[in-house]
């Protein structure tokens, strides 16, 4: 077998085991897009910078759950992109490759001399994906982006959070997690556009369009209508009501989105009345009476626990369901029967489990996308140099040398 047989993926069974992905990316919006490819078959090898002084590199604790979960499925080599040597094996692999993933800060590919242009010169079938803080364009491009930033420059924390309670952050990193879904989006897109043209792309996206994406019929408030949204807490921005109500143990969601189900919350409630009532029988009726609304709803439902209302409203078709902790999440038997919380084999860890793939095939093709726990640093770098044709002896000097 040829070194480039070896270097490109056999077709097999996951959609993606065609493909041949070169990950140069960090931290997590990057890394959340490579998994997208990873997960469903793509041939993933990360970059990364070789150890210094027996040292890890810079990606963290590769032990933590956070890297487990982001680097499953993919190999690794180590390689200096800085020196002669070590950016000629690179440039090896992408004259091989389908895709390459990076989000540096803008510039710094093209000063490596890896950038678009440069890569689509030498391999033209070759998708070049970047993701970054603000753009690769405008007056804030090249300024260092985190999810945090993203998600107050996107208008998403003005509307999270209790009204008037100031700016509230989303409980999880949803800025990198949606950029580097988008960018999974779009590779696949220009992958198919590839395989009908013969041509690759550049496809680019930022932490900062994917949250204003996101941002969804909140931001379309704003284009088509002139609304800015507000904050509304707990409860739905339009519909009343729909939010959390207190029961006498805790609380639980409530959302009857028709008129039909606010109809039988009324029946539920005990209060038939509410429903020819001019001032809550229509939804912008109730819309201009917010506070009173969930104010009657709630004085009602604090009297009995949230097991009680939750059959309750299920019962006459109105959905209602707990309000959990992720402790309880992966605890619930409906979690536990969809199987989302995957259990992966690792030599350091016992019992060790990712949160696998939403997604699910028909025939159980690539189940939740876990195969292989994220590896050690470099632990691949000596079997992709043999590929590329690099013997025992050529690897050593490369070793020594530092270049990987």
């Amino acid at each position: 077998m040829t070194a480039d047989e070896q270097v490109a993926p056999s077709p097999g069974d996951l959609p993606l085991d065609h493909l041949l992905v070169l990950d140069l990316t960090a931290f997590r919006a990057g890394p959340t897009a490579v998994r997208q490819l990873s997960d469903w078959g793509a041939r993933v090898i990360t970059i990364e910078r070789p150890p210094v002084d027996g040292g890890e590199g810079l990606l963290g604790t590769r032990l933590g759950s956070d890297f487990q979960n982001l680097r499953r499925n993919n190999q690794s080599l180590t390689v200096d992109l800085k020196s002669p040597e070590g950016k000629a094996i690179f440039l090896e692999l992408v004259a091989k490759a389908d895709v390459v993933v990076e989000n540096f800060a803008p510039g710094v590919t093209e000063r490596l001399g890896l950038d678009w242009p440069s890569l689509h010169e030498l391999n033209p079938r070759l998708v070049y994906a970047s993701i970054s803080g603000f753009g690769q364009i405008g007056p804030w491009s090249n300024r260092p982006g985190y999810d945090q930033v993203a998600q107050g420059m996107s208008g998403l924390m003005s509307v999270t959070g209790l009204p008037g309670q100031g700016p509230v952050r989303s409980g999880h990193a949803v800025a990198d997690s949606s950029s580097g879904v988008y960018l999974s989006f779009g590779i696949l897109m220009a992958i198919i556009r590839r395989d009908r043209t013969g041509e690759g792309s550049w496809i680019r996206t930022s932490l900062l369009e994917a949250l204003i994406s996101m941002m969804d019929f909140q931001a379309a408030r704003v284009l088509m209508e002139g609304v800015v949204p507000e904050q509304q807490g707990n409860h739905h921005p339009t519909g009343v009501p729909m939010g959390t109500f207190p029961a006498s143990d805790g609380v639980f969601n409530l959302a009857p989105g028709t008129n039909a189900h606010f109809q039988a919350v009324c029946r539920v409630l005990g209060h038939p009345e509410w429903i020819d009532d001019e001032r809550y029988a229509k939804p912008g009726s109730r819309r201009k009476r917010r506070e009173e609304v969930n104010t009657m709803i709630a004085e009602v439902t604090s009297t009995k626990p949230v097991d009680h209302w939750i059959a309750a409203f299920l019962e006459v078709g109105v959905p209602s369901g707990p309000v959990l902790d992720l402790g309880q999440v992966f605890d619930h038997p409906q979690v536990q029967a969809l199987g989302i919380a995957q259990p992966v084999e690792h030599p350091e860890h016992e019992n060790a489990a990712v949160v696998g793939q939403p997604l699910t095939f028909g025939d159980g093709v690539g189940e939740r996308g876990v195969r292989r726990a994220a590896p050690s640093l470099g632990e691949h770098t000596d079997a992709i140099l043999a590929e590329l044709g690099r013997d025992g002896s050529a690897i050593e000097a490369l070793r020594s040398s530092g270049i990987v």
